[in-house]
């Protein structure tokens, strides 16, 4: 044993004879299934279910007849199962909150209502051009510019769901055919409806109706494209000019320059977005033939596209602007029209339509924190009690919310309107309850229920029509009782719909 090792007479001095290696037996090897476990670690402990890893094993190319020689088990599914028994559960950690679809900056919904707000400004400049008689108590020319208005609400309410479905379906040019056909004809049915209305106004009245039509379409435009930065520059130098005429009249001639200027920018501008709608990939002439109802002869084929969404559809949206509309000029001038202040201005009460306006732009954003809720509930909620709770409080703080801004809008408009009194407390109560039937009402609508808040808002409507024009009870108390039951309602259908997971997709 304390001999050296020989070395063969043919050898190098330098070469180690090979002792041959044994043989583990196959009882002593770790186990394959095992070894997998241990290279699939992280990703099995991740795993929420068997099927997972089997989904994996199977994109790896580990066939069955495979697993079935190398890990003795008949199938990716059982070795999935094995691998998952046989690994600890260790969910990853997201390493911080997880991330909100429907977070939006507030900045972006403010600045919409100040664009809703800011075309009320064209009044006070066009005021001088309102002449003749007044109908139901009501200054010069307002029965035209109110039945205008009324109109252009319902066409771009119904024109804007029709445009966003097709920017839902990917097919932007065929959202911009559809703003570019519709909108000149809810301005031209708007005129219209305004010269039906005229009655003895001045013709003044007529042409401002006209331009008041022509404006809410290309800014219907406009704000579906999301060009309300462009509307705002548009709108402003005609907002400063009405802020100015009211410390200091302004004269006739500006004041026509500014009601002509602003109104055809925003027209040029809605125009301009509109342009790519008409040139397709197969020029200019295609995209014109594409506007005709039954296309053209010889037109080229169109590429395919989604099917064209019904335009049924759009009729639920139209209703509710109109019905909406109704309200607001209820609330604005409900007491005017009632005869309680028969041959009064109606700017005393105009503060509460303004309150309304200002107060869609937190209404917005209280909406997108309403559906971030949602999606927050669902994560944290483990049974289907526990996701209504939070969903009925979510609503509830988003609604509160959205009244808190209400009252302190509704109390500093009438501070900075000149010769308005303070609201007293029956019609301020019954404008938050119509702000409840608006923000609820919105909220239905964004999760598809529109049918359900456009017929209660078109009961209310109607019922509060109905009350004025027969003169039952006191107005006040009339109108804050129909909006009392109708955002009882709607409150109902939010917490009964907006309840269930299924609706929160």
């Amino acid at each position: 044993m304390s001999d050296s090792v020989r070395i063969p007479p043919a050898s190098r001095p330098d070469t180690v004879p090979r002792i041959p290696r044994q043989r583990t037996p196959s009882w002593a090897r770790p186990d394959p299934v095992d070894e997998l476990a241990g290279s699939m670690e992280e990703f099995v402990a991740a795993a929420v279910h068997p099927d997972e890893i089997a989904a994996l094993l199977e994109s790896d190319g580990l066939s069955d007849d495979r697993i079935r020689e190398r890990y003795g088990v008949k199938s990716s599914f059982a070795l999935a199962e094995t691998l998952y028994e046989r690994v600890e559960r260790r969910y990853p950690d997201p390493g911080g909150p997880p991330p909100d679809p429907w977070r939006t900056g507030l900045l972006g919904c403010l600045l919409r209502g100040v664009v809703f707000a800011l075309p009320g400004l064209a009044y006070v400049l066009g005021a001088p051009l309102f002449t003749g008689p007044g109908d139901f108590g009501l200054p010069a020319g307002t029965v035209p510019l109110l039945a205008g208005a009324l109109c252009g609400w319902t066409w771009n309410q119904g024109l804007a769901h029709r445009a966003y479905v097709w920017l839902g379906l990917g097919d932007r040019p065929a959202a911009g055919r559809a703003l570019l056909l519709g909108a000149p004809a809810g301005a031209l049915l708007g005129s219209l409806v305004a010269l039906a209305f005229a009655g003895g106004a001045a013709p003044a009245v007529v042409v401002f109706a006209a331009g008041q039509s022509c404006y809410l379409a290309a800014a219907t435009v406009l704000l579906v494209t999301g060009r309300e930065r462009l509307l705002l520059a548009a709108l402003a130098p005609m907002a400063a000019g009405a802020v100015l005429s009211l410390v200091d009249p302004l004269s006739e001639t500006l004041s026509l320059a500014l009601l002509l200027v602003c109104p055809a920018a925003v027209a040029v501008l809605g125009l301009r977005e509109l342009a790519p709608a008409l040139k397709d990939e197969h020029g200019w002439t295609a995209g014109l033939v594409a506007l005709l109802p039954l296309g053209g002869f010889g037109a080229l084929p169109a590429p395919r596209r989604p099917a064209a969404p019904r335009l049924v559809g759009s009729l639920p949206y139209a209703l509710f602007g109109l019905a909406t509309g109704v309200l607001v000029l209820h609330a604005a001038l409900g007491d005017v029209l009632a005869g309680e202040a028969a041959g009064a201005v109606a700017a005393p009460a105009a503060p509460a339509a303004v309150a309304l306006t200002l107060s869609m732009g937190p209404a917005e954003w209280l909406l997108y924190r309403f559906r971030g809720g949602g999606l927050a509930g669902l994560r944290s909620s483990s049974t289907v009690r526990d996701f209504r709770r939070t969903t009925v409080l979510t609503a509830a703080r988003c609604l509160a919310a959205y009244l808190a801004v209400l009252l302190a809008t509704a109390l500093a408009v009438p501070a900075l309107w000149p010769h308005a009194p303070v609201p007293g407390v029956v019609p301020l109560a019954g404008l938050l309850l119509l702000g409840v039937v608006l923000w609820t009402g919105l909220l239905l609508q964004w999760f598809g229920a529109v049918t359900g808040a456009t017929a209660v808002c078109c009961a209310a409507a109607l019922a509060q029509t109905l009350l004025l024009v027969t003169r039952t009870g006191d107005p006040q108390l009339a109108a804050t009782a129909v909006y009392g039951t109708a955002a009882a309602v709607q409150t109902a259908l939010v917490c009964t719909l907006l309840g269930r997971a299924t609706a929160h997709r």
